[in-house]
């Protein structure tokens, strides 16, 4: 199964439907531009990918990108963004590493990444740069939904709270940010640029790209300028925010065909009307599926329903022997990456904002037709 997607000055370009979690699909405009510039780069006759990382031209491409995301997510001046490499999860270590400073942090668990961050802050809390908190764990309730305030643990001024915006692998997102009384650091690798929010309630936003803002590789992080300078001596110069900030994202040899990308990747979303905008075709697609799951008692999400994820959608099959027959059908249809991941099996179907409601609508239709089968 192939979708004609027609784009500007552009015949119909055949796409396969891609429900992957990530490395995830990017919009089929994007590619095409970077298809055409691939060997000539504005006419340079060179890639993009060989020119200098200290050339004006691709400092051009660093601040236009910088420009667009600051733009797109009204960050605030006292802000700084940075375009690194290591993707989200080496910012588990380095947010300790720079911010941790011999006090106590605290960690919300909603799910595996949440919990694979606290593991590896855990790591240098033993090494007596500080203390680190479990506030509270959705483990007990298999992560599908999140602890009541009430039973937070919280400490007192704490050097920062860390939580993860939407847990990619159970599908569960908090949409409301913790009311904490310090600094707010938040993972929002999988939901970032899929719906507005106020840059101004955090501290620290990072996500890494590979889902809703380009290749993987690169992550990006937007971070206080209050939260600068605070770094153990245990902290590496590539992982010292405040260093990252003076050589401007430059240190070392960035992820530069990745930074470029994310950049026609922010061109691509300024063009379909912003954050708001694609936050709005974000909700139809969530709820399209949800509905699907709902109103069927063959599929079933766990998720409490306000914790909902509009980016990932997790479900299972009545009877999980036919979860194999599921996932062979639906390739042979053209729909890629619906297996579940292995924590929590059964099926995901993770719906970034490249993915065009069409998509999800061909996926619909599957289910149906598969339970009519089978069910």
């Amino acid at each position: 199964m192939t979708t004609d997607i027609t784009t500007d000055n552009k015949a119909a370009v055949h796409r396969v439907p891609n429900f992957s979690a990530g490395p995830a699909t990017l919009p089929t405009e994007v590619l095409q531009r970077a298809q055409d510039e691939l060997l000539d780069w504005q006419g340079r006759g060179v890639s993009v990918m060989e020119v200098s990382h200290r050339s004006k031209e691709y400092l051009a491409i660093t601040e236009k990108a910088e420009a667009k995301l600051r733009s797109l997510m009204q960050i605030p001046d006292n802000y700084k963004v940075l375009f690194l490499q290591g993707g989200g999860s080496l910012q588990f270590s380095a947010i300790p590493l720079n911010l941790l400073n011999g006090k106590r942090a605290d960690y919300l668990t909603t799910g595996t990444w949440s919990a694979k961050a606290i593991k590896e802050a855990q790591r240098y809390a033993k090494l007596g740069l500080g203390e680190v908190n479990l506030v509270a764990t959705g483990k007990d309730h298999n992560f599908t939904d999140v602890p009541a305030r009430s039973s937070w643990n919280t400490t007192k001024d704490a050097a920062y709270f860390h939580y993860c915006a939407n847990e990619t692998i159970h599908g569960l997102q908090i949409f409301e940010p913790p009311q904490v009384d310090v600094p707010l650091i938040v993972d929002m690798s999988s939901c970032i640029l899929s719906q507005p929010i106020d840059v101004s309630k955090f501290g620290m936003i990072y996500a890494g790209a590979q889902k809703n803002i380009g290749p993987a590789g690169l992550v990006i992080i937007i971070i206080r300028e209050d939260l600068l300078g605070q770094a153990s001596d245990w902290c590496p110069l590539l992982l010292n925010y405040e260093h990252q900030v003076e050589k401007e994202s430059m240190s070392n040899t960035p992820a530069t065909y990745s930074w470029y990308l994310a950049g026609l990747v922010f061109d691509w979303l300024e063009e379909q009307g912003g954050v708001e905008a694609i936050g709005k075709i974000n909700q139809q697609k969530a709820a399209l599926l949800y509905d699907a799951i709902d109103n069927s008692e063959f599929y079933h999400n766990a998720i409490a329903p306000e914790y909902r994820s509009i980016m990932n959608v997790p479900f299972t099959l009545a009877d999980s022997t036919l979860d194999k027959v599921f996932l062979e059908e639906s390739e042979q249809a053209g729909l890629l990456s619906l297996k579940g991941h292995r924590e929590v099996g059964g099926m995901r179907a993770s719906i970034y904002n490249a993915v065009p409601l069409q998509w999800v609508q061909l996926l619909v239709d599957f289910m149906k037709a598969f339970e009519k089968k089978y069910g």
